[in-house]
């Protein structure tokens, strides 16, 4: 199995206060009801994320870019660790977008932040306060889930 990946964009959302290169990986097989990104359930969709390919992309957004988030790849965890420690060695921040409700100790080890959690409808995303998902800072143990919820015009920062 490939570790495939959408080509990656750069988002402003899904880590508050940072400007983040963000990797679709194919081949999810957790299947949330009402997923916005059903796509990524076929493994063979998307083009192979090789590590020099993922360093590529790393040395092309250079000084653009202060993290990483992968939206899943935890099926895959070696060839994830692998971009994460990559991603580390070049200062970047790290994170991961899961619907599982926990990950292996060996994963968290290269990550700075977590969101869990599978997409439930009627809970929400990370801005509604009865959300099943957890935003968590993995260095601190802190949920951030309010960092994504709206007051007026602007996000809560802290």
């Amino acid at each position: 199995m490939l570790f495939n990946s959408l080509a990656p964009t750069v988002v402003f959302q899904e880590l508050p206060n940072e400007i983040s290169l963000c990797f679709s990986i194919t081949g999810c097989n957790i299947g949330c009801k009402g997923c916005h990104s059903t796509e990524l359930w076929d493994e063979t969709f998307g083009e192979e994320l090789s590590d020099d390919a993922f360093s590529a992309y790393l040395t092309q957004y250079q000084g653009l870019i202060s993290a990483v988030v992968f939206f899943g790849g935890e099926w895959q965890q070696q060839a994830l660790i692998n971009k994460l420690k990559l991603a580390q060695q070049q200062g970047l921040k790290t994170c991961l977008y899961t619907g599982l409700s926990q990950v292996s100790s060996q994963l968290m080890a290269h990550l700075d932040f977590l969101k869990t959690g599978k997409w439930q409808a009627k809970l929400g995303g990370l801005d509604n306060p009865n959300s099943n998902q957890k935003f968590i800072n993995v260095n601190t143990g802190e949920q951030l889930n309010y960092l994504f919820r709206k007051t007026g015009n602007s996000h809560v920062t802290s």
